[in-house]
Formats: C-alpha cells, sequence, structure tokens
C-alpha cells in the first residue's frame, strides 16, 4: 500500500522558482498591492505548496459557497473550510475580474493573484455553518466577522515565502513524501497537536504506530490563541520527547504553519485531508479535535467524518477516546481498556495545565513526562 495520493490525485504547485520568479517580481511592482494578514499568508503558503490539492488559489464565489454548505469543492473533493481572501469594499471597487494583484505581507512581496471572482458572503450565515456558532466569544468567529464581507478568488503564484513562526522546520507535502519513502515507509499516520506533548498523545501515537510504517508528528505553527502555550515551547517538548522516547527512524518532525481556527469537527476533517496531501494514509483525531471552550461536544470531531465515505476522504481517520493514567492499572488506558472507575483516574485538561504552569507547578508526571515538565517550566 503507497502513501496516500494527494486530494484530487495530484500535487498543486504554485510556486515560481529561479528566472520565473524574478520576472514575475518585477512586473508584481506595477500591480495594485494587497496585505495580507498572518491568517491569509499562512493560506497562501499552503495552497501554493500543495498542502490544500486540489486548490490553486484563494476560493471563488462556487467553490467557497459548496465548501461552506457540504464541506466540498464542487468537484466534489472534500476540504471541509473555506479558504478565502477578504478585502476591504473600498479596495475592491477598485478591482476586476481578470486583473492580477500583487499579494503583500509586512512589506514583502510573497505572490501574484490573478482575480477570477469578486463576491460578498453573509458573514453571520458563513461562521454559523462552519463553526455552529455566531457567539464572537468564538476565535474563529470573532475573525471572520472582524473582516470584509467583500471577498477575492482566483488562483496565486507565490514568489517568496511569508516570513512565518519555524518555517525552517516546514517541511512541505513533497518533501515530507520524499523523507517517508527514503525510510520506506507505505503507510504513515498523522498527528495534530497545538499543545505540549503529554503522557495521553503519546498512548495514542504509539497505539497507532503499532500498525503504521510510521508518524509524521505534524504541530501547528501558525496563528493560535494568545493563552496557548507558545510555540517554541511547545517544540522544545516535541525534540525532548521524540530524543528520548521514540525510534528516530519511524518519526518525522515537521511544522505545519497553518493558523488555527478551532472549528471543532469541521476543521479534523481539513486537517486530515492536508495530512492526506503530505502523504498520511492515516490521521489521529482525539477528543474535541481542534475544539475551544464548550462550543463541540466531546466526539462531535469523530462523528462528522460518518459524512463522508471511505474513497472521498483517501484518508483512514482514527478514533481515540479520552485518555487517562489509571492508579490501579497502572498505565495510561481509555474506557475502551480500563474497568477501573473515576476514583483511580488521573487526567488533566489544556487549562488545568496552564493553571499549574502558571503557579510554576510541575503537572504530575503519571501525565507528563519530567523531562516535558522542565521544558514547560522553564518558559
Amino acid at each position: 500500500m503507497p502513501l496516500a495520493l494527494p486530494n484530487g490525485g495530484k500535487l498543486i504547485n504554485r510556486e515560481a522558482k529561479g528566472e520565473a520568479a524574478m520576472e514575475l517580481s518585477l512586473r508584481a511592482r506595477e500591480m495594485v498591492h494587497l496585505a495580507l494578514d498572518a491568517v491569509q499568508a499562512a493560506d497562501l503558503l499552503l495552497i501554493a505548496t500543495g498542502a490544500l490539492s486540489p486548490l490553486t488559489g484563494f476560493m471563488n464565489r462556487e467553490e467557497f459557497t459548496s465548501v461552506v454548505e457540504c464541506m466540498r469543492l464542487p468537484s466534489g473533493h472534500v476540504l471541509g473550510l473555506p479558504i478565502f481572501l477578504a478585502v476591504d469594499s473600498s479596495v475592491s471597487r477598485e478591482l476586476s475580474i481578470g486583473q492580477k494583484v500583487a499579494l503583500f505581507r509586512q512589506g514583502k512581496m510573497l505572490a501574484v493573484m490573478t482575480i477570477e471572482d469578486i463576491f460578498t458572503h453573509n458573514k453571520e450565515v458563513t461562521v454559523r455553518a462552519v463553526f455552529g456558532t455566531a457567539d464572537t466569544a468564538h476565535p474563529g468567529v470573532a475573525y471572520v466577522l472582524a473582516q470584509s464581507e467583500v471577498l477575492i478568488g482566483g488562483p496565486v503564484t507565490m514568489i517568496n515565502r511569508p516570513s512565518l513562526p519555524f518555517l525552517d522546520l516546514a517541511m512541505d507535502p513533497a518533501e515530507v513524501r520524499a523523507r517517508a519513502a527514503a525510510l520506506g515507509w507505505q503507510t504513515m499516520v498523522g498527528f495534530q497537536t497545538r499543545n505540549p506533548i503529554h503522557r495521553a498523545h503519546e498512548y495514542i501515537q504509539k497505539c497507532a504506530m503499532e500498525i503504521v510504517d510510521g508518524l509524521l508528528l505534524h504541530p501547528l505553527m501558525g496563528e493560535t490563541k494568545a493563552d496557548d502555550v507558545p510555540a517554541a515551547v511547545r517544540l522544545d517538548s516535541y525534540r525532548k520527547i521524540l530524543d528520548l522516547y521514540y525510534p528516530a527512524d519511524r518519526v518525522i518532525l515537521s511544522a505545519f504553519p497553518a493558523a488555527m481556527r478551532y472549528a471543532g469537527p469541521r476543521e479534523a476533517v481539513f486537517h486530515a485531508i492536508c495530512r492526506r496531501n503530505y502523504g498520511c494514509t492515516h490521521f489521529i483525531v482525539g477528543r474535541d479535535h481542534a475544539g475551544v471552550g464548550s462550543f463541540y461536544g466531546t466526539y462531535d470531531a469523530q462523528r462528522i467524518f460518518t459524512a463522508f465515505t471511505a474513497e472521498e476522504l483517501g484518508i483512514q481517520p482514527l478514533f481515540f477516546e479520552h485518555s487517562f493514567y489509571c492508579r490501579i492499572c497502572g498505565q495510561m488506558a481509555t474506557a475502551k481498556t480500563c474497568p477501573h472507575n473515576s476514583d483511580a483516574h488521573i487526567s488533566l485538561s489544556g487549562t488545568k495545565v496552564r493553571s499549574l504552569l502558571s503557579q510554576r507547578l510541575a503537572p504530575p508526571p503519571e501525565l507528563t513526562r519530567p523531562e516535558v515538565a522542565a521544558v514547560l517550566l522553564d518558559q
């Protein structure tokens, strides 16, 4: 069984290099310049490197509407979340179909986009469909509602990569595929995280590693909530535990440059499809995947996968229940493997971990390796 075929059958590459990039960069100086925020710049990189295959640019009206309404592109390919570029209405009046515009971020020219659509969307309808709520306490909702309702869509050609955190550690989909092939892997499981690695993560990763050739540990390093553990600290924790407790030839560590939407179930689908494009044949979906607060049920992100056929997904989701340490079993377990009641269980939420760290207290060793706890306390 080979690594997974990219979504749409072909890994998209929308990056110009060498003389082609220089020529396009010169032409872009005469174009209208549009500034991107951090989320849009990350999306641009994912599009150009094929992580969002089969997208070749920011979504047009038909693509946007189709994904918002049914999580699929008009072609039928699953994506989960809309990838769009909002522009101020005053700016949009100066744009036209067929026009080429230059996309910038913090003064750096990144790409050229050919506008094939200019359209508006009802932001409240969009957020209710994508996030299941219009509550601005939800960070994804707040982000969308703060933007213009005017969107532009069309193919992009990236000239320079955006200056994103830890970009030097972010392997492109083609690079991950090549690395996995060099290791002789035919099957690979992807693991998404925006938190420091703990024993529950280790437990489900190693359960999955028993049935595949290797693990892609793919921590998200794009925009996250202000109270999430800083990316540098998280990365140190991943490196520490991989060095000590994982076989080196069975793990690839690479940064995932996407921004978090906190869209819960839909983002779980989106994360799975992205990892399919990186070559993953399997993808771990745990409790409250990509959730925030109490907006989603504990296992909503697993149930949503029943809306798709195996052929549509092209990647096998692996569902894990809430993991905990059982004092009687003397090991990590879930309700599927442990017969003891909750009095014997030790578990911590991300919120509780952050609370302990703020008090300079280490999480219990049953749940966090001491080496990881030391990294977290040093932040």
